[in-house]
């Protein structure tokens, strides 16, 4: 087997990254076509954060495999993220808690994240809108930097920063729809 390039992104996780951005905008489309203007279900929201955090435990255990496996469906570790994986999976594991813990309180309709705050819920949008923002800023660099990877060079940390930012605005649209 000869040595993988750390430039090109295999055609599967090419695949599964147009799949997750597919399935996150339309995520984010459904749950606005669902949800009134005033006092959003948080059943229903719960069901969207499910969702989100659903694709970005793809990432995490994408990441996984590749530092166990390198297998050859999946790019080089070099290609998912800048933080060393030593700091950055315990970082992904207490989002992937904390997701968790908002979804499930949010499904259920109680519970500490389930209490809506309009505050809060403005909050979160704005900070979704960055996020997401400097998402496009980076991938729009990266592209720019490194045309020999276009369309999905180094993307897989990217399109999952946009998987939480969507998770941030759904939250942030149910705290503020009260």
């Amino acid at each position: 087997m000869g040595q993988r390039s750390t430039d090109r992104v295999p055609r599967e996780t090419e695949a599964v990254l147009l799949v997750t951005l597919a399935l996150t905008g339309s995520g984010v489309a459904g749950f606005l076509v669902q949800a009134p203007a005033v006092e959003v279900d948080p059943r229903l929201t719960g069901s969207f954060l499910w969702l989100f955090l659903a694709l970005f435990m793809l990432r995490v255990v994408g990441q996984v495999v590749v530092r166990l496996r390198a297998p050859g469906w999946l790019p080089p570790m070099e290609q998912w993220n800048l933080v060393p994986y030593r700091f950055l999976l315990p970082i992904q594991i207490v989002l992937l808690v904390l997701m968790g813990w908002i979804a499930a309180d949010l499904f259920r309709g109680t519970g500490v994240f389930a209490r809506p705050s309009a505050a809060a819920g403005r909050a979160f949008v704005w900070f979704s809108y960055v996020y997401a923002g400097a998402m496009a800023v980076r991938y729009t660099v990266r592209m720019r930097r490194r045309p020999d990877q276009r369309w999905s060079g180094g993307a897989i940390p990217i399109v999952f920063h946009l998987v939480l930012a969507a998770f941030a605005f759904t939250l942030g649209i149910y705290h503020a729809s009260y």
